[in-house]
């Protein structure tokens, strides 16, 4: 899955910074007439601590978070537009959270400093120079690399929250990302300075025209919800965090099944990321399905509902689509006969797997041996009519793969009859066996990263070169970025003589981190394309120049510039698609393998469904940096392709020989 934990924090770029500026230029610099003071003439003096909580009910909130803080974030970077805009260090509280962050909501405490060190703005636009004031919004963040402090890349660059803060902003293209509600905290280091009641009459606040008043020396909490703007100087003020609606799991589980299947087609029409590039007709599919649903509504059968809801997400060709997985799969998944089946370039099908003592085995079928007929119909027809239960796919390949999987999936107990001849055989052998349970030949023909797996694991091969496996990226972030850099320093102090990335285990995770990642091969903070998303204001799919995905580069002595040899398969898919392309700019590393990728270009949602089941769909539409749809549907190709072959199957590794061989032609 290529997704953020959250909404990346998001900044003001160019075009609407311009606007700005313009306003600025024909508005005179003197504030409007001041209202009276919105504050209380008992003074309690300011807050001292500030206690609150944080819901959230977006699925992905925690994944492969280990260090969740709770800060206060510096506004600088909001009051200037300034999506550049990075955390000082000194300015940087960090909070307690006080309850178990994995249950929403969870609790927090921040104790204030005495003497806070943020970045001074004077934003009563008064035509005087004064000292300014520090003005802070309460947020959530993760911490990724080096220390619990935020630095660069932690902060996606730079910016300001848009998500889980104090503050609300405004979705809309034309102001995207502007603070529009919630709450702020201002220190005034003096009884001096002014600051807004309002947001004016061009509705933005820190602005020329904001309505202005005298703001008391130390903390004052101003709640942006109310007009004027109120301020709270209680000594323990609760600040609630905010989920933006952008960020919440959108919930259907209240309507009945054909409701609630009439929203999500609604909600698929406009937001889904691939309609025109795979001709996707909605009207047609909720006409298709809907009598299903309006069926099992009225026989009150669940099971009916949620195979509708299966078989509709089964019609839209996308891999990061998923609807319920029903309990009658895994039984149809549980019976096998011990053979694990493998296609060969020329449409043959060998056997490339099989259980010991397992029935094929137990019958004389040995790895290499070629299959002709299943149940005495020829085994291309077998496959060709096999459904794969795991889908959709995003590519023909994939899908076929896994047709090729399932195809020896029985039901326990039942008799299949199996043709096979060895290669020095000179007939066919027909046997009859009976599937028992047993998923090893299942696991084996797609296999994955397992709890037991570290996201990164290395050595060193026979030949010299360095093997790195990257099993994941969703497991904990910061192990996996402190795993990652054990391994560049090793390579650097051993100056290793080349490096093989081995991919074909990693499901995606992080896009983020999968970017930053790849950094470490780089010296240039190349710009790797962005991500559009449905916006109601333009009615259509709006890519934001501010959301620029580029690498934030690590240390330099972190990097590593030896040749670079990656291992992809069908299985490497999402994050894990986004890093290897990253690898493939400037050519900086080839690409070994039998087939593409899985092709999942995106970014994904949920909806929450009637009777507790998620429905996953892809909302962000993936580019290139040309504005060009480069992952989705295709995957990223070996550049160096190692034909399917009864010699390759019977190899241990054929694919990591490949890629030794690969490295020492460079030599």
């Amino acid at each position: 899955m290529r997704t953020r934990l959250r909404p990346a924090r998001r900044r003001l770029g160019a075009a609407l910074l311009l606007a700005l500026c313009m306003l600025t230029a024909v508005r005179p610099l003197a504030a409007q007439p001041a209202p009276p003071s919105p504050q209380s003439a008992a003074d309690p003096g300011g807050a001292l601590v500030i206690r609150g909580q944080v819901r959230y009910t977006n699925p992905f909130f925690t994944t492969g978070v280990a260090e969740p803080l709770i800060i206060l974030e510096d506004q600088a970077g909001f009051i200037d537009r300034n999506p550049s805009f990075v955390l000082p260090l000194a300015s940087q509280t960090i909070g307690q959270i006080t309850s178990d962050f994995t249950r929403s909501p969870f609790a927090y405490t921040l104790s204030l400093p005495r003497q806070p060190q943020g970045t001074l703005r004077d934003v009563d636009h008064n035509g005087r120079a004064d000292s300014g004031v520090m003005v802070f919004a309460v947020a959530f963040w993760t911490n990724k690399f080096g220390d619990p402090f935020l630095e660069e890349r932690d902060l996606y660059g730079g910016g300001w929250s848009t998500a889980y803060a104090s503050t609300r902003v405004t979705n809309a293209a034309n102001r995207r990302y502007e603070v529009i509600g919630g709450k702020l905290l201002v220190y005034a280091p003096d009884a001096a300075q002014g600051f807004p009641t309002g947001f004016g009459a061009d509705g933005l606040l820190f602005t020329p025209d904001d309505p202005i008043a005298p703001l008391p020396a130390g903390y004052t909490l101003v709640n942006l919800d109310t007009t004027p703007f109120t301020r709270d100087r209680s000594p323990s003020p609760t600040v609630d965090l905010i989920e933006p609606d952008f960020s919440a799991l959108e919930d259907y589980s209240n309507l009945g099944y054909s409701a609630a299947f009439d929203a999500l087609v609604d909600k698929l029409r406009r937001e889904y990321a691939f309609t025109a590039t795979k001709g996707i007709d909605w009207d047609a599919l909720h006409t298709a399905f809907r009598p299903r649903f309006v069926q099992a509504e009225e026989d009150t059968s669940r099971t009916d509902y949620l195979r509708a809801l299966r078989d509709f997400s089964f019609a839209i060709p996308d891999g990061h689509v998923s609807g319920p997985f029903l309990a009658e799969t895994r039984r149809l998944v549980a019976g096998g006969i011990g053979l694990g089946l493998v296609e060969l370039d020329d449409g043959t099908v060998i056997v490339g797997y099989a259980l010991a003592d397992g029935p094929a085995a137990a019958a004389g079928i040995q790895v290499g041996d070629t299959v002709i007929s299943l149940n005495e119909q020829p085994t291309q027809a077998v496959l060709d009519n096999t459904t794969a239960w795991n889908g959709p796919f995003s590519t023909p390949h994939s899908q076929r793969l896994q047709q090729v999987r399932y195809a020896s999936r029985f039901h326990v107990g039942t008799d299949v009859t199996v043709t096979y001849q060895g290669p020095d055989d000179a007939r066919a052998t027909t046997v009859t066996l009976t599937a028992i349970e047993e998923l090893d030949s299942f696991t084996w023909a797609q296999p994955f990263s397992s709890d037991f797996d570290l996201p990164v694991n290395f050595r060193v091969l026979p030949s010299g070169y360095a093997l790195a496996e990257i099993t994941s990226f969703s497991d904990n972030e910061i192990l996996t970025v402190q795993l990652w850099e054990r391994l560049l320093s090793a390579l650097r102090a051993e100056n290793a003589p080349g490096l093989i990335l081995d991919l074909r285990r990693n499901s995606g995770g992080s896009g983020f981190l999968a970017n930053q990642m790849a950094a470490y091969f780089f010296d240039e903070p190349l710009e790797l394309g962005n991500v559009g998303r449905y916006n109601p204001q333009i009615n259509g799919f709006y890519f934001d120049p501010r959301t620029v995905e580029r690498f934030i580069l690590p240390p330099e002595e972190l990097r590593y510039r030896g040749p670079v040899v990656m291992l992809l398969g069908p299985s490497c898919a999402s994050a894990c698609e986004f890093f290897a392309y990253n690898l493939r700019l400037q050519d900086r590393a080839a690409a070994v393998g039998h087939y593409p990728t899985a092709g999942l270009g995106g970014s994904i949602s949920q909806v929450l469904m009637p009777t507790g089941v998620n429905f996953r769909y892809t909302s962000g539409r993936a580019v290139d940096m040309q504005g060009h749809i480069h992952i989705e549907g295709r995957g990223i190709a070996p550049t160096a392709r190692v034909p399917v072959t009864r010699a390759a199957v019977l190899a241990e590794d054929a694919l990591l020989d490949a890629a030794v061989d690969y490295l020492n032609r460079q030599e």
